[in-house]
């Protein structure tokens, strides 16, 4: 019988530890299938960071760092600076990258330094307990805003991406989202994207994924779904916000 699907050997067998309806499975599984398909899986080194996904290194079937919280950029840049023949990544959350490690993410793209973030941002702190993060949105309510989000008490959420963006050395900057097939395939694309640009040396590159948090939205997983597509692309619209085709135009 032909095979029309099977695992990917980017990831390994370890039973997920994610809530019902989490997306992070859906983009474990695309980053592995593109170091897979780009040969550089063996010689691949991700960076873990502190939230949801601190226990990342379970699941990603390549060699795997865990960085102290929001510092999954240092710990990146010099893990790239000593094995500059290895493609380097770090996977972050919003209250990881956008909070607590916003300097350091800041100063990697800053100094263009050579490694693929992929950016997790479900706008809730996850693991902790549902308070608001940088990313919240206007109204949503948490265990820290149980009134909604108030833009003048807590102002207006943060889009990492456009900050990024203006930032001259970083060289692909990108937003997609994972809550229907479509949008998987083309997040899929967005993240091969940025590690073939690293791959090539470009420099530094991220890719935003709007994702979901069925448990701390207080929903279920088709409508935290629905909710992203409703509430959060909006505000966070999808596309590619920087790239060398952009800066050639």
């Amino acid at each position: 019988m032909e095979v029309v699907f099977k695992k990917t050997k980017g990831l390994t067998d370890a039973v997920t530890h994610y809530c019902p309806g989490c997306t992070h499975g859906i983009i474990h599984r695309l980053v592995g299938e593109v170091l897979e398909e780009l040969g550089v899986l063996d010689k691949s080194i991700g960076v873990a960071s502190v939230g949801c996904s601190a226990l990342s290194y379970k699941y990603f079937n390549c060699d795997m760092q865990a960085g102290p919280h929001g510092r999954a950029p240092a710990l990146a840049t010099g893990i790239k600076r000593v094995n500059s023949d290895c493609t380097v990544f770090t996977y972050q959350g919003d209250g990881d990258l956008a909070s607590i490690g916003c300097a350091e993410i800041i100063h990697a793209a800053l100094r263009g330094e050579n490694f693929t973030t992929i950016f997790v941002n479900n706008a809730v702190y996850g693991m902790t307990g549902g308070q608001m993060a940088p990313t919240t949105l206007i109204d949503q309510k948490s265990t820290t805003s149980p009134y909604g989000r108030d833009k003048k008490i807590h102002g207006m959420p943060i889009k990492m991406s456009e900050i990024l963006a203006t930032l001259d050395r970083a060289v692909y900057v990108v937003r997609v989202s994972v809550h229907d097939p479509n949008h998987v395939r083309e997040a899929k694309k967005a993240i091969r994207k940025a590690f073939e640009l690293q791959i090539k040396g470009e420099g530094f590159t991220i890719v935003e994924v709007l994702s979901t948090c069925p448990t701390n939205w207080g929903m279920t997983p088709i409508e935290a779904l629905d909710w992203l597509k409703d509430n959060m692309i909006p505000y966070y619209p999808l596309g590619v916000i920087k790239s060398p085709e952009k800066e050639e135009d």
